[in-house]
């Protein structure tokens, strides 16, 4: 915590919810300003600082603010399997990814995005809230990169109209890029990149056209892509420069790191998983890539 902080009481309220994940700045700010925090039974007002014991309330919810204590940054990359959730909890009793994470004493994983249980491959998982609400929110238009597997050929025309826009149930929407990968038979892949992290948005872009995705995996997000090496149910975690990387891209102030160290090894969370079969003829990713303008 930084002295001029502690001199005067503790850090402001949006600044450890959002570290915490509880929602971005500007959503806590607005929930200040709506009169939905109360401080020790006051209305939070913007400038309020938390200190040790205090007792913070949210839509008549207490939060357990202090567990969300400043702490080193942790990122995980882990590599999602088709057939679990992104959730903590399922009531249908189907696998959830956090459950094969390491385990946090003083917080909680947040999952930056999302991927359908159909979905596989890359997901960030980090425990910094600012950092995920940073790289999720629409105004930064982070790019995710998607390797499909769709059923027949699509004319030159259908890509067009890809790239250029169609209209969902929940607005226009368009593909970026569309990069053509080869295929054997009836089974074609392609590489797409879209902006936004709209539920199903893929797989809804080319149903809307009358293809069908037999296959759909996340190869990369924003500046991370998912390594080659990393199996199914796997994670690595990101350190030293990578991490500083993914702060700046994030539009963030990079903790101090330590020198680099030898990078962790990819952490296998069951014996019996097996990676899941990529296209053939995907390049080998980096972990990080530096951002590049876009066109």
């Amino acid at each position: 915590m930084k002295k001029a902080e502690t001199e005067e009481g503790g850090e402001r309220i949006q600044k450890v919810l959002a570290r915490g994940g509880v929602g971005s700045r500007r959503e806590i700010e607005r929930w200040i300003d709506e009169g939905r925090l109360t401080l020790n039974g006051n209305p939070v007002q913007l400038g309020d600082r938390l200190k040790a014991g205090d007792r913070l309330v949210l839509n008549d919810r207490i939060i357990n603010w202090e567990k969300f204590a400043i702490q080193p940054t942790r990122v995980l990359l882990y590599h999602k399997p088709t057939g679990e959730v992104v959730t903590r909890r399922d009531p249908e009793g189907r696998p959830v990814v956090f459950a094969n994470l390491p385990k946090l004493q003083t917080a909680r994983w947040i999952a930056v995005g999302r991927l359908d249980i159909n979905t596989s491959g890359l997901l960030l998982l980090t425990n910094n809230g600012e950092l995920a609400n940073r790289l999720m929110h629409p105004s930064t238009q982070v790019e995710r990169e998607y390797a499909v597997r769709i059923l027949g050929d699509v004319s030159d025309a259908t890509l067009e109209l890809l790239k250029k826009g169609v209209e969902l149930e929940d607005g226009k929407a368009k593909f970026d890029q569309i990069h053509y990968f080869g295929g054997e038979g009836a089974n074609k892949w392609y590489h797409v990149i879209v902006s936004e992290g709209r539920n199903r948005l893929v797989r809804r872009l080319w149903e809307s056209q009358n293809v069908t995705v037999s296959r759909l995996m996340r190869v990369r997000y924003g500046p991370v892509v998912l390594p080659e090496r990393l199996k199914a149910k796997a994670h690595y975690e990101v350190n030293g420069k990578e991490l500083e990387l993914l702060f700046e891209f994030a539009g963030m102030t990079p903790e101090k790191v330590q020198e680099d160290k030898p990078a962790s090894k990819p952490r296998q969370t069951s014996k019996s998983a097996r990676p899941e079969s990529k296209p053939k003829s995907e390049p080998v990713p980096q972990r990080m890539r530096k951002r590049e303008p876009r066109k």
